[in-house]
């Protein structure tokens, strides 16, 4: 397998199924010229033509509406949203009429719409370009949302979002387009709820997506190695279909749990994965769910206060500290 960005592989992924399929084809600002402002688009246009790569104005629910139609037609559209915290503008199109079309045709037209967008904080972007609004599309029966937390996973995630009926929200994190890992080859899917052991362990689990999986993924063996603490690190990537027995059955065999995430702690997903701990695994805890989350605030531009308002390594530390049994104490800066 060959080790590749996450950008990369969005990039590779798109391409092929360009090739696979004629019905697909790429809408969204900039991404055409420009070649996107994350460059997951670059050389597509010269490849495949303004037919096949879409230039927009700057007008998400303009943009998502045509999409959403040329998908009620038999085209298998795949939306850019330049960031999450525009995808407020199209909540209409998404939530009012492509989650529910092919419910209520009664499955005689499907709606087989993929909008990536990328979101999470950490770039001094400040309040309004820095956030984590998965759970409202998570909320809404109809759509799909994934959030694959590596290059692996973005590829065999979106292949599979590409090919899906229903409209499917993927989720990226703006620190993840750098990272590297490997990627298999050839036609690799993953199916849609299916949760993925990282790590696994057996004093505790670690339960989280996108980015935060890989900074669980890094604290659960650097505790492994200097505390001798056995932690298995779940990474949901499906938020809808959400995979329970994946999730339930780790905490069965721990006892323990931590829900890491980026995004606000009321009312998001760590909420529902915790009522998820709750009413299928209470008998098997031996400790209160603990919640690791941002901040509720909105996330400052100064970058002091900015890492302040993220969850943290340290912070997830913590948690393990509230409930594991302590053999060495590692201190995090």
């Amino acid at each position: 397998m060959a080790e590749i960005t996450y950008r990369q592989a969005l990039h590779d992924t798109l391409r092929e199924e360009l090739l696979r399929d004629e019905n697909v084809f790429l809408i969204g600002e900039e991404i055409g010229r420009f070649e996107g402002s994350y460059k997951i688009t670059a050389g597509l246009l010269q490849e495949f033509g303004p037919k096949r790569v879409v230039d927009t104005p700057i007008c998400e629910n303009g943009f998502v509406g045509l999409a959403i139609g040329a998908a009620m037609l038999g085209l298998r559209p795949i939306v850019e949203i330049m960031t999450i915290n525009f995808i407020a503008l199209a909540m209409d199109e998404i939530v009012n009429h492509a989650a529910k079309i092919y419910y209520m045709f009664g499955g005689q037209c499907p709606v087989p719409l993929v909008i990536r967008t990328p979101g999470g904080g950490g770039q001094q972007l400040s309040a309004t370009h820095s956030q984590n609004l998965e759970v409202w599309f998570a909320h809404v029966p109809g759509l799909k949302v994934v959030a694959p937390s590596t290059p692996a996973d973005a590829r065999g995630l979106l292949r599979t979002a590409v090919r899906d009926d229903n409209p499917v929200l993927f989720l990226e994190n703006l620190a993840l387009y750098n990272t590297r890992g490997e990627v298999p080859d050839g036609d690799y899917t993953i199916p849609f709820g299916k949760a993925r052991v990282m790590k696994e362990g057996h004093d505790l689990t670690i339960i989280s997506y996108s980015r935060m999986a890989v900074v669980a993924l890094d604290v659960a063996r650097r505790l492994e190695q200097e505390r001798q603490l056995s932690v298995e690190v779940v990474d949901v990537r499906s938020l809808r279909p959400l995979d329970h027995e994946t999730i339930v059955n780790s905490v069965k065999k721990t006892n323990r749990a931590i829900i890491f995430e980026e995004d606000w702690r009321s009312y998001g997903v760590g909420a529902e994965l915790a009522a998820t701990l709750q009413e299928e695994a209470f008998d098997y805890l031996d400790a209160p769910i603990q919640r690791v989350a941002g901040a509720e605030v909105p996330l400052p531009y100064s970058k002091p206060l900015e890492q302040a308002a993220l969850p943290s390594a340290r912070q997830l530390v913590e948690a393990v500290d509230r409930l594991a049994i302590r053999k060495r104490r590692v201190v995090y800066a």
